[in-house]
């Protein structure tokens, strides 16, 4: 059973909030759960204390029994200090499409 620290959605209509649950990671985003370790409301502003909760035991409990964070929670267990994220690194996605094509024609006139 591979186990997983995600969100789940929650909130009305273009109202979300997320709750940060412990789950099989065969169970639906918004179905069964195993435990409920705090919340995100991505509508407060960044610097809200309101905005992220998450009880840092029960979070460092599960990581120490295998539980496999998603890549939001991954960026908000990084903020905390509890565990750390790599960086992706795909540079040529950050260049618009236009450019990127430019680019390889030049590189095949070369």
């Amino acid at each position: 059973m591979s186990v997983v620290i995600r969100l789940a959605r929650a909130g009305t209509k273009k109202r979300p909030v997320y709750h940060v649950v412990v789950a099989d990671s065969r169970f639906p985003r918004d179905g069964r759960f195993i435990e409920r370790l705090g919340y995100f409301n991505p509508l407060l502003p960044k610097d809200s204390e309101l905005r992220l909760k998450l009880d840092m035991e029960k979070v460092k409990t599960w990581l120490a029994k295998g539980a496999q964070p998603s890549d939001r929670v991954m960026r908000f267990l990084d903020a905390a200090g509890v565990k750390k994220r790599e960086p992706r690194k795909n540079p040529e996605k950050a260049v618009p499409r236009k450019e990127r094509k430019a680019a390889a024609a030049e590189a095949a006139k070369s």
